[in-house]
């Protein structure tokens, strides 16, 4: 899934800092080399082999590839059975102690990794003017490919409404910050967009993440009177499969982050008239979103969690 082709999964950034003509090729991606003692490697491709990074006046498209070698726990598991049954053996020892138990492991992983193929991912972006686009919403992901940009001299800062605003993060009593730009305001704001209406929860093969006091829960189908009963209850909106006009597609609400949208498109000549026509469309959901929640803000305020009050001992 990424910005050319598929459903569309999409993280907005604000770029701070940055050169003219940033030099992709300085940290191109190099393929791992089985004689390498190195077991990952990240760079930036063009989208097409010998294609130009700048695709625009002030647009450049780029793809970043990260290989990993990592060799499959179970038979790291098995091998090093096996190695710690031939030095018991060996030594006549009856146990291992652990540091030796852990010298064994690193060895039985040692010698599976070169025996392993890379996995490869591949995650597409685009800076466009002033923003960043990266077809993931994955965080494991964001950071390492916001550092890569950073070694070209590329800074971008996390983009929702609420940091946009300067808005400060209500107090509340179970739904816990713990990512930059994460908010209980993009909460707040699904709650208020599936209140309204223009903004649909899909209605027959719905889904829906809610945060209660006590848990998680996960509603799919025909989600509606549950999602309704668990929002009159208190609970916060941590993601929603929404329609809006000709868009689907599924915020996952906290972090204004886009997952599964799907991108009509007309058929084009050239990878570039295509990924002109998709940045538009996804430009104009963020758009889109960006002005229903400054439209449906003020009724935000008023739609706090409610703290239920206990009971006074008897007397």
């Amino acid at each position: 899934m990424g910005l050319l082709s598929g459903s569309a999964s999409l993280t907005r950034f604000t770029i701070t800092e940055r050169p003219e003509e940033p030099d992709f090729d300085a940290l191109r991606f190099e393929p791992l080399l089985g004689t390498s003692e190195r077991r990952e490697s990240v760079g930036f491709l063009p989208f097409e082999i010998d294609a130009p990074y700048r695709v625009g006046h002030d647009r450049f498209a780029f793809r970043v590839r990260i290989d990993k070698l990592r060799p499959d726990p179970t038979a790291v598991a098995e091998r090093f059975k096996e190695l710690v049954r031939d030095e018991l053996a060996a030594t006549g020892l009856q146990y291992l102690g652990s540091r030796k138990r852990r010298e064994l492991r690193e060895l039985a992983a040692e010698e599976l990794v070169h025996r392993t193929a890379p996995r490869a991912k591949v995650i597409e972006g685009c800076l466009d003017g002033t923003t960043l686009w990266l077809g993931t919403t994955a965080k494991a992901h964001l950071g390492s490919l916001l550092l890569l940009l950073r070694q070209l001299g590329v800074s971008a800062d996390f983009r929702a409404p609420w940091l946009e605003e300067g808005e400060d993060e209500p107090q509340h009593p179970f739904f816990e910050v713990r990512e930059p730009g994460q908010s209980v305001w993009g909460c707040r704001f699904l709650r208020a967009l599936v209140e309204e209406g223009d903004v649909l929860v899909e209605p027959l093969a719905g889904s829906v993440r809610l945060q209660t006091r006590e848990a998680k829960v996960t509603l799919s189908g025909a989600v509606i009177p549950e999602l309704l009963r668990f929002v009159d209850e208190g609970a916060e909106l941590l993601s929603a499969r929404l329609v809006a006009g000709d868009h689907r597609f599924r915020l996952e609400a906290s972090t204004f982050r886009v997952n599964g949208l799907s991108v009509e498109t007309a058929r084009h000549d050239h990878w570039t008239e295509l990924l002109d026509e998709r940045l538009e469309k996804i430009s104009a959901l963020f758009e889109l979103l960006d002005a229903k929640y400054r439209e449906l803000r003020p009724r935000m305020t008023d739609a706090e969690t409610p703290v239920p009050v206990e009971d006074e001992p008897e007397g």
